[in-house]
Order: C-alpha cells, then structure tokens, then sequence
C-alpha cells in the first residue's frame, strides 16, 4: 500500500486508543485518558460472564449516554472448558471475534477506544486487540500507571535503587521457576495471585524472600488491603492482588522476635568465569549478603552493591578467610565466601567447613551452594569428553607430595579413565604437566585427545584439542585445565570444521 493509499485510507477509517486506566481509582487516570475517552465514539472493555467491568467502573463517570459500549465479554476465566481447542483454543477464537466487532466500527469511521486497568500493555487484555489490529488502523496506546507502581506506593517501600534489578513475574509460573526467579534477583513483584497465592507463598519461602514479602490487595480500589506476604491466608486473596519483595537497599530486613539477627556463612561457587555462569541461588545469596569474603579475583567477579562489606585476600590465606567469615557470622553478619568454579572442588568449602568444625564456630550456621565446575565448562566448550567415567586430580603440590599425585595418576590412567587436571602449572611449578605426559603415555596411546581449556567464559578463552604426544607443558598454566581422554574418547571433525570431543557411553565388552 503506498502512502497516499495509507493516507486516505487512515481518513476512511476510524482511529484505535488502548486506553490505560491506572490501577482503580479513577483520580489516578491520566489527563489523556479522560481526553481521547471523550472523544471516542465507541467505547470497549473486557468483563468475565457476570457482565461487571472493572475498567467500565473506573471510566464510569467519564462514559455519556451516546457512547456505542461494546463489552467484551470472556468465555471462560479458568482452564477449563469443553472447547475443542482447550482454554488457549477458547480464548484465541474470543480474541478474534471481539477484534472483528470492533474492526465493524472502526471500518465504519468510528473512534474507538478500548479501555483497560493499570496499562494497556502491561498484561492487560488490550495487547490483544491491539496485535490483531494495530497493522490495519492508526493507532495510539495510552499508557496508566501499573499495578506495580501503586503497591509500591501504597506500601510506601521503594522497589528498586541504584544497580538493583527489579523482576515482575506472574503468580501463573511453575513453582520451582518461581523460586529461581526470586532467588536470583534484587527486588520483584509477582502478579496474577489468586488462585496461584499458595504457590507463590512457598516460592517465597524456599527461596528465602518470604520475611522481606509484603501483600497488597486491590491498590487504590475500595477494599484495599496491604500486610506481610507471611500473614496472608490463602483462601481469602483475590485475583488483583500482588506480593512485593521490595529493594533491600532501600528496606533492609529488620530481625524480628520470631527471626532474631543470626549470621550464617554461605559459600558460593561463581563458576568459571562471571555472571552467566551462576545459578539462580548463588545469585540471591551474593545479593543478601552483609559481606563478602574471598580472592581478589573471585571478587571482583561480583558487581558492587551499596551497603556490602567486601574483604579480599590472596588465594594462599584459605583458613584466615574462613576464620574471618565465620567471626563475622558470630556476630549476626550475613557473609557469602566466594569461591571459583564449585565451592567444593579444590575450593574454599573445605577450608570453610574444616575452621566450623573446630570450637569456636561450631553453632555458626554454613551452607554450601554448588557452582558451575572449570572440568564440565571445559567439557561443554569442547563436547562431551566426560561422557564417561573420569576422575579429577589436582596436580598442585603444594598441599599432597608429588609422590601421591603420582600414584593416582597411574591407576586412574591404568583404569582406563578420562582425567580433568586441575592446577595444572604456575609460574613456580613448571615440571608437573611434562611429568605427568610421561606417566600417561605409558598407558595411553599417543594420539589421545587432550583438551586444553583456558580461562573458559572468560574474555580471553580458548579452548583447543592436542594429541597427548605434542602437549606442550609450555603453554599451560594456572588458568588452563587438562582433560586427557581415555582409549574410547574420539575427537571428530565436523562437516562445519569445528572439532569435537566425546566418550562414548558404552564401554567395549572385555
């Protein structure tokens, strides 16, 4: 359709408002809202089948006796129906006939304008309309204030403050995404409650937030009610009801009678590298945190937060960072002790638990939270070399003789398993990895696929496969870790020139 065509075509036809309403009260419509109502021939709004509109009850005193309404009303509020398509069904063929309704009106010249609580285009019913026909009419979207904004208002709590990152999520989610979303972020704000309340109520409390939650109901609506997420039984929450887990920068959590200040220790795996590789949980706990104990390196890993005690050390101090954690913990501190890859692989979960073994710190509370390990992120770069049996060996000396580091090697390597090598070499240990190539090839065949991955996530990463005969010693070091595969391990060029490395899952009979 050329411009002139769109043109006339925009003066033969009637123009399309998705009109924001606010969250209830009507003083809190926009002075736009009240305009293009106004000016709207036609004025349409979605309703269950007992034929009440929340959205007609807020524009109520706006709407005149020569308004044409059109209400849309839903077939169905829950998941169940007889409809051959199923609920999605029902509701798509609802979607399609109220656009056509209003398509009839808007072909006719007419204004129409299809007003919704909060904004339109915030899970609101107008997206709807607004997908089958905003390509075919002129069309403007009015937005109101959300939800959202009038709890948060209502409360009187900020939601979000500097860096902090807020997450609205629907009460409609399974349980356990619930939890993951919670737990990773800052502040949220969960929708759509209702019949998904307990749920919700549980995600809250498994991942951690349920002390900091609040409950708002009907915002700004009459009956509004606003309490402790905790203190809310089920059976009496409605559909317009939202939990709020507010900034904790803003609103720190204050101890309480029934959760008095008790520190506790939580040690967090970050991974091999930043940010995309932490799990839903270690990401709240960072978050929580009063205090940061860990490596430099590891640390900086972590963005800053305001309020965050940060306490760095070199990475040969394991027991002194662990004692530190822990004296904080006894005196009510939240502490996370950060830790690379998997807290509890050659990492500080050992120190941590083996200082809380020992008097004074038995009764502090410590936990660990798993972490992406530097063998399965190799592993992934380069395929699935650990597909099989492996074994993972450290061949740092500096806590175990090189003698037993020997022997494990040999029957590791004499069972026929693929190793991840750990701490493989460092400026002060240049000789381990050529010692161990001699001692693998006495049982492996000089071909076998060596991975050599380093700084994996990291921006100067590099991931390469090696026959075992040419591994150079020279060119690894302390961010670099070996996978060395067993006799079965293939390592395949693809028709798109990348390599690959596998084991496969069967063992060959003896």
């Amino acid at each position: 359709m050329s411009v002139s065509e769109q043109q006339a075509n925009a003066r033969a036809t009637g123009r399309l408002y998705g009109v924001g309403l606010g969250p209830g009260d009507p003083s809190l419509m926009t002075v736009r809202a009240v305009q293009i109502i106004a000016e709207a021939d036609v004025v349409a709004y979605h309703s269950a089948r007992h034929g009440r509109s929340i959205a007609r009850s807020i524009a109520a005193e706006h709407l005149r006796p020569d308004h044409i309404e059109e209400a849309l009303v839903y077939p169905v509020t829950t998941e169940s129906t007889d409809h051959p398509g199923g609920y999605r069904g029902a509701l798509d063929e609802f979607y399609e006939s109220a656009a056509a309704r209003l398509a009839a009106h808007l072909d006719a010249g007419r204004t129409v304008a299809v007003i919704s609580e909060g904004d339109p285009l915030f899970y609101g019913s107008y997206q709807h309309m607004h997908k089958r026909l905003a390509h075919r009419y002129p069309t403007e979207v009015i937005p109101g204030v959300t939800s959202v904004s009038a709890a948060a208002a209502r409360l009187g709590k900020p939601l979000a403050e500097a860096d902090e990152v807020l997450t609205i999520l629907p009460g409609t989610l399974p349980e356990e995404e619930l939890t993951a979303r919670l737990a990773a972020t800052d502040a949220a704000v969960v929708m759509k409650l209702g019949r998904t309340f307990p749920a919700v109520r549980r995600a809250m409390e498994r991942s951690g937030r349920l002390p900091e939650a609040c409950y708002v109901e009907r915002a700004t609506m009459p009956g509004e009610r606003t309490d402790t997420l905790a203190s809310i039984d089920s059976d009496t929450v409605p559909y317009f009801s939202v939990a709020v887990v507010p900034s904790r920068i803003a609103n720190p959590p204050a101890p309480t009678e029934d959760s008095p200040a008790l520190g506790e220790v939580v040690v967090v795996g970050t991974g091999p590298a930043g940010p995309l590789w932490l799990t839903p949980e270690s990401r709240g706990a960072l978050a929580a945190a009063d205090d940061l104990v860990g490596y430099t390196t590891y640390l900086a890993r972590v963005p800053a937060r305001p309020g965050q005690r940060r306490h760095a050390s070199d990475n040969k101090v394991e027991s002194e960072r662990a004692e530190l954690a822990l004296d904080l913990a006894r005196r009510g501190r939240r502490v996370a002790v950060v830790s690379g890859g998997d807290p509890g692989i050659f990492a500080m979960a050992t120190a941590v638990l083996e200082v809380a073994s020992s008097d004074p710190y038995r009764s502090v509370p410590v936990r660990v939270l798993p972490g992406v390990t530097a063998a399965n992120a190799a592993a992934a770069r380069a395929g699935a070399p650990l597909g099989h049996d492996y074994a993972v060996i450290s061949l740092s000396d500096r806590l175990k003789p090189w003698e037993v580091i020997a022997d494990r090697l040999r029957s590791a390597v004499a069972a026929d398993l693929v190793l991840a090598l750990y701490n493989p070499g460092s400026r002060s240990r240049t000789w381990q990895v050529a010692k161990a190539r001699e001692l693998l090839l006495e049982h492996r065949a000089p071909d076998t696929p060596v991975v050599l991955a380093r700084d994996v996530g990291g921006p100067e990463e590099s991931v390469r496969t090696v026959r075992l005969a040419d591994l150079d010693p020279a060119q690894v070091d302390m961010r670099t870790i070996l996978l060395v595969g067993s006799s079965q391990t293939q390592a395949v060029r693809r028709d798109d020139g990348t390599e690959v490395v596998w084991t496969p899952r069967r063992y060959p009979e003896a």
